[in-house]
């Protein structure tokens, strides 16, 4: 497991883009018959990906958890983007099909990871953090999910949005996770943009075709960068940085947060006449 540090604004507003790809974008965590894993010290969160093709995939520790198991002292949840595939959790099997959410409880130690079928693996995305409650395993299935429809056509950004670990669904200590789906001809995220320095958030491209990317924007309001993504990329957001995105065509990503609070609304807007 590797590691990224936190960086403050004004070392941000010098790096170039290499320095800026090296902090903040991971491009490796699908890759088939491996388990990657990313430790970032903004909240402690560890961003990861499973592709279990041919074998199951155990869930392993790292050292720099200092844990007797990887989910001792965390909680995790989990998107599939690939084929149907299966979690074992403490000898509980769940079947996930494409885009279905599993959060897993502190204190779970024995959890597996494989795919149903070998032409068409699961790839699963996890986000990980901090947790001082045991709360229960639970499978959400993408059309149990609760959504939003937001966005207009004018603006280019009509968008589903799908909360499943949240105040109101999925119990968690301090993890939050969806998933966003612009509508076909659309390509604005999150725009006008906003902050939430009461937490900390990964973004993570998928279904994007690949000749096509999506240019993401990050840093103060008035000091932005763009980082451009490829699909199957996550790009860590600290909590004083904005977030959003356009795309050259449209495209899907997983958000996850953790931090000070969960409440899905709690953003600082950013008026789009502000940005620098």
């Amino acid at each position: 497991m590797t590691e990224r540090f936190q960086n403050h604004p004004d070392e941000v507003g010098r790096m170039n883009t290499q320095e800026l790809r090296k902090a903040f974008v991971i491009t490796d965590l699908m890759q088939v018959g491996k388990m990657q894993a990313v430790y970032s010290h903004y909240d402690r969160v560890v961003i990861g990906g499973i592709v279990p093709l041919p074998e199951e995939i155990v869930l392993q520790n790292y050292s720099q958890l200092k844990a007797e198991y990887f989910l001792q002292r965390r909680e995790m949840g989990i998107i599939n983007i690939g084929g149907e595939g299966t979690i074992k959790a403490n000898g509980v099997e769940y079947t996930l099909n494409k885009l279905d959410c599993l959060y897993i409880g502190m204190g779970t130690e024995d959890v597996t990871f494989r795919s149903n079928d070998d032409t068409e693996p699961a790839k699963f995305y996890f986000l990980s953090s901090g947790a001082h409650h045991t709360y229960e395993n639970v499978l959400v299935k993408k059309t149990d999910a609760v959504t939003d429809s937001l966005g207009e056509a004018t603006a280019s950004n009509q968008r589903i949005i799908y909360k499943y670990i949240h105040e109101k669904g999925i119990n968690s200590c301090q993890l939050v996770m969806g998933l966003t789906v612009l509508r076909v001809g659309n390509v604005w995220n999150t725009m006008p943009a906003h902050t939430h320095n009461r937490r900390m958030e990964v973004y993570f491209y998928y279904d994007l075709d690949e000749s096509q990317r999506v240019f993401h924007f990050m840093g103060q309001p008035q000091q932005t960068r763009h980082l451009v993504m490829a699909s199957n990329e996550a790009v860590i957001s600290a909590p004083w940085s904005i977030h959003a995105g356009c795309g050259t065509s449209s495209y899907s990503f997983i958000w996850g947060m953790a931090g000070e609070n969960q409440s899905f609304a709690d953003m600082d807007f950013v008026d789009i006449k502000n940005l620098l």
